[in-house]
């Protein structure tokens, strides 16, 4: 039985603390969209966004990293720069919520178990699961929405910088864009034949949505052995 025990252990290392150097902590931030409806700016949090996170530092250049966010995304085309957009007036709000797992690579060196303070950039990508829901319009009154549960997913593409600001706690900023496998975050593109139900915009280019803000993780577990590496 202790054989089996410590073969899943070598299979399996993020089931013990004593294996590698966690941190666990909270995104707090916000959200925008870029799609058929309102504003093209791709940095624009106008939505409060939250989430948790869990990183599994396999060593000081390259973690990884786990998440749930969630966050209401809503465009509206009188907030688009873009005269067609603004007298079209079209408007809506939607309910995302994410998991995400993939990899968090630093551009320096970032061994949390040397206590002197150090700073780097990283970036993180993977792959997102998010609930949603799917938007129908009516041809006839357009800003009348119909929804139902729906779900797909993201490519995450996030650039920040972090700091371990106390020897147990790290603090980020980050922007993280996802390119989404559906176009119908706005009810611009909804799977269906009705004739009666409204379908504009770009119909070959899928959805964005944003998160934008500052994560503080809590670090905690036993020195790591890079040198295994």
């Amino acid at each position: 039985m202790k054989k089996i025990f410590n073969l899943l252990l070598c299979f399996f290392p993020f089931i013990t603390l004593q294996a590698q150097i966690n941190e666990l902590g909270v995104f707090i931030g916000g959200s925008n969209f870029v799609g058929d409806v309102g504003s093209t700016t791709y940095i624009n949090p106008d939505k409060p966004a939250i989430g948790i996170l869990y990183k599994w530092n396999r060593s000081p250049r390259h973690s990884y990293r786990f998440s749930y966010t969630q966050s209401t995304i809503a465009a509206n085309d009188f907030d688009s720069d873009e005269t067609g957009r603004n007298k079209r007036g079209y408007r809506f709000k939607n309910n995302v919520k994410e998991f995400s797992a993939g990899l968090e690579f630093n551009f320096f060196d970032f061994n949390l178990h040397d206590y002197h303070t150090k700073v780097t950039p990283y970036i993180y990508s993977g792959l997102s699961f998010f609930l949603y829901d799917g938007l129908y319009r009516y041809s006839s009154n357009p800003n009348n929405i119909q929804s139902v549960n729906s779900n797909s997913f993201a490519i995450p593409m996030i650039l920040g910088i972090k700091s371990n600001v106390t020897p147990h706690f790290v603090i980020g900023a980050e922007v993280g864009a996802r390119y989404t496998f559906t176009d119908n975050i706005d009810g611009s593109n909804p799977n269906t034949s009705n004739a009666n139900i409204l379908k504009f915009g770009n119909l070959n280019n899928n959805d964005w949505y944003v998160f934008s803000g500052i994560t503080l993780t809590y670090t905690f577990g036993q020195k790591p052995c890079y040198c295994a590496e």
